[in-house]
């Protein structure tokens, strides 16, 4: 029995519309695990570079936070700790509330000096040891930076140049929190973890992209390779805006266990020291963008490009 050329038409057409289903149901599938595995890699790779580079680098930590020392929060803290302290070994009864005020704005200028500076820098050297140790160590420990430096250097001064009651100024452990008990007992087994993935997840992240793109192409051809191409700038877009939205709450999390007068410096201590990170975003972001765009507008040349066959662009 002969088969119809109209059924065999039918046969053919079916069965190239179950191939295509198939073939769009597994991009789907590629797509959707390649976005979700991206979501998770780009920030493991970014907070755990930023651990191992960053954080756990003296010379890099002090390096992140040594332009505070010219923040107003900073100073505003730094200067009521000092005079707070310092007015506590004072007793001078009516004459009380004039020499806090002296001895306030006396401060205050003196946290404009580059000496103030260098002190800050001095503080927050022997403040990363306290930071990774607290990272490290046992629970119920905060994370705070010790201004006994600044004091000092700021006493100093003030003696040096005939400022009364100077010498009276106390020069002992004075600390600001930076990270409240709790929340560093929740962080710390976040950070020994990053710490020990160090820059491994960013390698393999993109040893893995790499693999992905080339071998689509390979299989598949140059257009599948560009659709591979475009989902991997749209997993990094989505990477990046997990990354800010994990860095956002951090902060909010971190600030929320800090004491009130401490609160604006500790801020600013967190923002300094993600900035890196905030930076990383815009970055990521940036280039999934030109991936996912590039790799768009390049299937679509090469569609347009096509020759046609029978009259009918292929």
């Amino acid at each position: 029995m002969r088969t119809s050329p109209s059924a065999s038409s039918a046969a053919s057409a079916s069965s190239k519309s179950s191939k295509s289903s198939k073939a769009s149901a597994s991009k789907a599938a590629f797509s959707a695990v390649l976005l979700v595995l991206l979501a998770v890699l780009v920030p493991l790779s970014a907070l755990s570079a930023w651990v191992d580079l960053e954080i756990d680098s003296t010379d890099r930590y002090v390096a992140a936070v040594s332009p505070l020392s010219s923040d107003p929060a900073v100073q505003s803290t730094v200067l009521d700790v000092i005079t707070d302290e310092a007015m506590r070994q004072i007793d001078l009864g009516p004459l009380q509330d004039t020499v806090r005020e002296f001895l306030h704005e006396t401060v205050q200028s003196f946290t404009t000096t580059e000496a103030f500076g260098n002190a800050w820098d001095t503080a927050n050297r022997a403040a990363h040891k306290a930071v990774t140790d607290a990272l490290d160590g046992d629970s119920g420990q905060p994370v705070r930076i010790d201004l006994s430096p600044v004091i000092d250097q700021v006493k100093q001064d003030l003696v040096r140049d005939g400022v009364p009651f100077a010498d009276r100024i106390p020069v002992q452990r004075t600390e600001i929190t930076v990270l409240g008990p709790d929340q560093a007992d929740d962080l710390r087994g976040s950070f020994r973890w990053l710490r020990y993935c160090s820059i491994w997840p960013a390698v393999a992240t993109l040893v893995l992209l790499v693999l992905v793109v080339g071998i689509t192409t390979v299989r598949r051809g140059l257009r599948a390779g560009l659709w591979a191409t475009a989902m991997v700038g749209a997993g990094f877009m989505l990477g990046a805006i997990v990354l800010r939205v994990l860095v956002a709450v951090g902060r909010s999390r971190v600030l929320d266990e800090v004491p009130g007068r401490d609160r604006d410096a500790a801020a600013a201590v967190v923002d300094a020291l993600t900035a890196s990170l905030r930076t990383t975003v815009w970055v990521v972001l940036v280039v999934g963008a030109v991936l996912l765009v590039g790799a768009v507008l390049a299937r679509a040349l090469l569609r347009r490009g096509k020759p046609r066959v029978g009259g009918v662009r292929g």
